[in-house]
């Protein structure tokens, strides 16, 4: 029965999977309800203001959710929210067991969810899964325990540490494959950051775009960090375009000021995207959790642009082993931060 429960929870992290970067501030959660071996309903966190999985699975379940079992891979909510709290409709719905993957790290619920459908002669489980889970979950966890988002740094750039070629050079320096694919790195993110000087040279638009982009997807806050918001470009796209009420700018801010200012719109996961000082300064303060970097088959010497800013590191970072992405011809390396 073990290996059952296992599949179940694994299919109710599937659902989890396919939520994240869509539900902020709320987490990503999945659920599955089940009776005798047959999966009766699915479900997955709606975009904030929508039902949350456990509610989703059980109205694909219907009265079939009676006497059932639901594997969610979080405890579910019990107080009022946007929505009313998921254990009523566990209760309201009749199932006799829920089994959870991990506790809900918000202090408003965790805990309570034993006890309320306790009461209600419903049986729990906690743990099952619990790491894989987390591995989900780590953006929102991290900000109910500190206040702060997920910090996710991005960069691109040659085999030789360097984020632009030399001058009259091609613009890019990765590949087709590995800009979409960091597309998919903001479809995870509730905003983007970069630097005044990228906004000048690059112009970008730091929208989801290709088929990392989803229509249930609100694009991602767009935030410029600068010394000097009136030197800024008045026609640069981040101004200019469809989402400009999206953009944010920084000015003479510390980077935990940024990041607890972007905690306060509802952002569990923000990815910086450049340019080397901007990164350097939150290295620097030890607020990156994790690393994404697009390698490409280029040396390009002194006169490319470093990848590291001039920012002083206290201490060397050490990082998990690498999961390594080819994305021919660049490779992807990813790893996250190991903190105390």
């Amino acid at each position: 029965m073990a290996d059952k429960n296992s599949e179940w929870m694994r299919l109710a992290l599937k659902e989890a999977r396919a939520a994240v970067g869509l539900t902020s501030p709320n987490p990503p959660v999945g659920a599955v309800v089940v009776h005798d071996d047959e999966v009766l309903g699915r479900g997955q966190t709606q975009p904030v203001g929508g039902a949350h999985a456990e509610v989703e699975a059980l109205k694909q379940a219907g009265e079939a959710a009676r006497g059932a079992t639901i594997y969610v891979t979080l405890e579910p909510c019990s107080s009022q929210g946007r929505t009313p709290p998921c254990t009523d409709a566990l209760i309201a719905a009749g199932v006799k067991h829920v089994v959870w993957a991990m506790d809900d790290p918000d202090p408003r619920h965790v805990g309570r969810a034993a006890d309320v459908l306790g009461a209600a002669g419903i049986t729990v489980e906690c743990g099952l899964l619990r790491e894989e889970a987390r591995d989900v979950l780590r953006p929102f966890a991290k900000r109910m325990a500190t206040g702060l988002p997920w910090v996710i740094a991005k960069s691109a750039s040659s085999a030789d540490g360097r984020i632009s070629r030399p001058p009259g050079g091609e613009q890019w320096l990765t590949s087709d494959a590995a800009r979409e694919d960091a597309h998919f790195l903001r479809a995870r993110s509730d905003a983007i950051l970069i630097g005044a000087n990228t906004v000048r040279t690059d112009n970008p638009a730091l929208t989801i775009r290709g088929a990392a982009h989803r229509a249930e997807k609100t694009q991602p806050w767009r935030g410029v960090v600068t010394h000097d918001s009136a030197a800024l470009p008045k026609d640069a796209t981040l101004f200019t375009d469809a989402h400009t009420a999206r953009t944010q700018i920084f000015e003479n801010q510390a980077p935990q000021q940024i990041l607890q200012a972007l905690a306060d719109l509802g952002c569990n996961t923000v990815l910086l995207e450049g340019g080397g000082e901007l990164l350097s300064s939150f290295f620097a303060e030890n607020l990156i959790d994790e690393v994404s970097l697009y390698i490409a088959p280029l040396w390009c010497g002194s006169a490319g642009t470093p990848a590291s800013g001039e920012t002083p590191l206290p201490a060397s970072l050490a990082l998990t082993p690498w999961e390594v992405t080819p994305l021919a011809p660049d490779v992807k390396l990813s790893a996250r931060i190991i903190k105390d």
